[in-house]
């Protein structure tokens, strides 16, 4: 025998070692010939290789039985080699004894493990009742019942179709992926058949309903063939018929009245949200051939913190009431682990609504008509026309105190009062730049060309900053962008009274979000500023106030009750920190699948974008322009101010020179020394 082939045997003797030493757990003490255990091959082990083909993503396989152990090597080697060639990889193969302690309830791979269990084996039944939701929730399995014919040693095939009543009993719903194998009686066939009922609340809630997968013989495998058509093996594709099946969803209603207008557009201002999704919900279940009957509760559902349990539509969810959640909600990190979220169904947000407040509201516009570097050449222009022109005076005054015949005593003789220093010349510049005048009368004509020059420039740039101040004044502001410029603002805030608005307030712990609550939302008598949406939209046209409140309800009754010119310039501030509401369902619901495709279909038809659009308004244009607005103490606060700290500072001067001379008086008294 050559080298290769014998290392070939010594490996496949010591892999079927191992797998001799675990049968129901228990050592074995028998020896077996792995070239022998080609001759007790059998059909179950043909069938399971052939139907891991047609299953995706099958890459572990769980072995639950009481076969002999050249059985279980059987089918190890079978498996391994069917999937070594496949592009999915090679499978791997894992025996244990007949206990729920060996599935895989926390396995982070549960969708990629197939388990088979024989129901001749005793304790499968038991096995199979305690499974629970795994049985339909992301583990595949694979049942037999061996019809063991002992002719020669091998087990020839399986129990018919009739003899699987044991599955009628388990909770096998919609979502379950078994696949049993069985023989028709009548034609002799070989079926993969799978069955599942719509409910498991009541022995009589739902018939189980019966499907053939395909059929399987030894020749050409599994064959998912029907008629010309290859069913698609995808469970949620396949099963979209639930028979007239009544879903249970609940409702999420606000104001008593919408329930006479749920199917109509009156007053579509009021529970917007669940109006759109009643009418998602009745379009899945009207796709899904089923029926659907709505529960009414007034809130989304908030975690009691000493319980641990949510109210209102989750906590519906979570006790087994509602199968839907009729309305959609927002996607927090807390409810994650109580519902699935399936799509998003309502492209809408919470924001602060307002009217863009005047420029001269958030900023001064005395300094805003020019840009900073503006700004300082004005002043160096001042300084040093100051500067310039005191050197010209001083040596116009140097040349008329000399005297003379000539140009010089005529400079003399109309020569003005004398200038002292810096600051005067300083004032008459200033004053020229404020387009009051030059009270300093040039007599050369350098000094003429400098007053001149400082007329021009300073005239050119008086007209431009009163120009840029007329237009300041009427210009709404875009300084308000985030939540902190909200914060720092004048503009007073409130929300819509909902129950989202009043939980979110309350319960943020984010800084900048908890001190907009306390400063602006709590008063301080301990008000809430938590408004009827028709009083708050009235605030926003007002002015100087922002509405924490849904985008389309909001502009519905904007479009209605603002002036065409008042419907320019609103602006909007995210405050909650959550995406669009996603619809949701039971965790770990057997629905899921089913209704997030009709979802998906719903909105990549149009269906969905056909109900947001009769239902919410969207942000009304612009196209009135905006009114003049006269000028209010609010545009001139700063020149104000300004005069005001230039009256104390005047009166402090004044005080000081006072305080001054009477101190000189009396420590230098001058009178004494010229007697």
């Amino acid at each position: 025998m050559d080298k290769p082939r014998y290392l070939q045997l010594l490996v496949q003797s010591l892999i079927v070692l191992k797998v001799l030493t675990v049968s129901n757990g228990t050592p074995q003490a028998t020896a077996v010939n792995p070239l022998s255990s080609q001759t007790q091959t059998d059909q179950r082990i043909a069938a399971i290789r052939d139907l891991l083909v047609h299953l995706d993503r099958a890459h572990q396989l769980l072995v639950l039985t009481c076969w002999s152990p050249s059985v279980r090597y059987a089918l190890w080697q079978s498996v391994r080699e069917s999937t070594a060639t496949s592009h999915r990889g090679t499978a791997s193969v894992r025996f244990a004894p007949i206990d729920q302690r060996h599935l895989p309830w926390h396995d982070p791979n549960q969708h990629q493990i197939v388990i088979v269990l024989d129901l001749s084996c005793p304790g499968t039944d038991r096995l199979l009742e305690s499974a629970r939701q795994l049985l339909y929730y992301r583990v595949r399995w694979i049942v037999f019942r061996s019809s063991i014919e002992e002719s020669g040693g091998s087990v020839r095939g399986w129990s018919n179709c009739s003899e699987y009543s044991v599955l009628d009993r388990l909770p096998l719903l919609v979502s379950n992926e078994l696949f049993y194998f069985c023989t028709e009686t009548s034609t002799g066939q070989h079926l993969v058949r799978q069955q599942y009922r719509l409910a498991a609340r009541s022995a009589g809630s739902s018939v189980p309903i019966y499907e053939t997968f395909g059929t399987w013989n030894a020749a050409l495998g599994v064959r998912v063939v029907v008629g010309s058509k290859v069913r698609p093996p995808v469970t949620s594709i396949r099963r979209q018929n639930f028979h007239k099946f009544q879903l249970r969803a609940s409702l999420v209603i606000l104001h008593n009245e919408t329930l006479n207008h749920l199917d109509d557009l009156h007053d579509k201002h009021i529970d917007t949200l669940s109006r759109v999704n009643y009418l998602l919900t009745k379009s899945v279940a009207h796709a899904l051939n089923a029926t659907v009957k709505f529960s009414i509760v007034d809130t989304w559902g908030y975690r009691d913190r000493e319980t641990d349990r949510y109210n209102g539509m989750i906590g519906e969810l979570q006790r087994d009431l509602a199968d839907l959640g009729g309305t959609s909600m927002f996607f927090t990190q807390d409810r994650i682990k109580a519902v699935d979220f399936l799509a998003m169904t309502a492209s809408t947000r919470a924001s602060f609504i307002f009217r863009a407040p005047k420029l001269s509201f958030t900023s001064n516009v005395f300094v805003l008509p020019f840009d900073q570097y503006v700004w300082y050449c004005t002043v160096s222009f001042i300084v040093l026309s100051g500067v310039l022109l005191l050197v010209m005076l001083r040596t116009e005054q140097r040349y008329t105190a000399g005297g003379g015949g000539g140009r010089g005593s005529a400079i003399g003789s109309n020569s003005p009062a004398a200038v002292t220093g810096l600051s005067d010349t300083l004032l008459n510049v200033f004053g020229t730049t404020c387009q009051q005048g030059s009270f300093i009368e040039p007599q050369t004509a350098p000094s003429r060309c400098l007053i001149l020059l400082c007329l021009v420039v300073l005239m050119f740039l008086y007209a431009s900053y009163s120009a840029n101040i007329v237009a300041l004044i009427q210009a709404p502001s875009t300084k308000i962008q985030t939540l902190e410029d909200l914060l720092a603002s004048r503009l007073k805030t409130g929300a819509e009274d909902t129950v989202y608005n009043q939980y979110y307030f309350r319960t943020e712990t984010e800084p900048s979000r908890k001190a907009l609550y306390e400063r602006k939302m709590r008063n301080k008598d301990g008000t809430e500023n938590f408004l009827p949406l028709a009083q708050g939209v009235e605030l926003i046209r007002q002015g100087h106030y922002a509405f924490h409140v849904e985008r389309g309800v909001c502009y519905k009754l904007i479009s209605e009750t603002f002036q065409e010119e008042e419907k320019c310039g609103l602006q909007e501030v995210e405050y909650l920190k959550v995406i669009e509401p996603y619809y949701a369902v039971q965790k770990n619901s057997s629905f899921r699948e089913p209704v997030r495709i009709n979802l998906f279909k719903l909105r990549e038809f149009g269906i969905q974008g056909r109900e947001h659009t009769l239902l919410y308004t969207k942000k009304p244009r612009c196209v009135g322009g905006s009114s003049f607005i006269p000028v209010s103490i609010v545009d001139v606060w700063p020149a104000l101010v300004t005069l005001g700290w230039g009256y104390l500072l005047t009166v402090a001067v004044l005080i000081a020179e006072l305080l001054w001379f009477r101190l000189r008086s009396r420590i230098l008294p001058t009178a004494g020394y010229f007697q």
